[in-house]
């Protein structure tokens, strides 16, 4: 019997795709909530902010945290919402 299968690298560029797909979001995003946090759990920890996020139906705040550079020099740029025609986007957080 011959198996039909699919190639990884296929399922790889699908998967990704669909990662970068985005959604207009007709309702802006409230402000930001003030976090309050204490020192970092060890050096060279960069604290990268909470931000509002779209669940289909409302934004839901997902709180920050300290997260490990993954290079020496690395900076975070926080996550943010831009406002195109129809809607707004949001561009996930990354380090440069």
């Amino acid at each position: 019997m011959l198996k039909k299968t699919v190639p990884l690298a296929l399922l790889l560029l699908i998967g990704s795709a669909a990662a970068e797909a985005q959604v207009a979001i007709r309702i802006g995003p409230p402000a930001p909530i003030v976090e309050r946090y204490g020192p970092p759990p060890r050096p060279g920890y960069v604290w990268q902010s909470g931000y509002h996020r779209w669940n289909g139906r409302r934004y839901v705040w997902t709180a920050g945290h300290w997260g490990r550079p993954p290079r020496p020099g690395a900076t975070w740029v926080p996550g943010d919402y831009d406002h195109r025609g129809d809607g707004y986007y949001f561009h996930r957080g990354y380090w440069r």
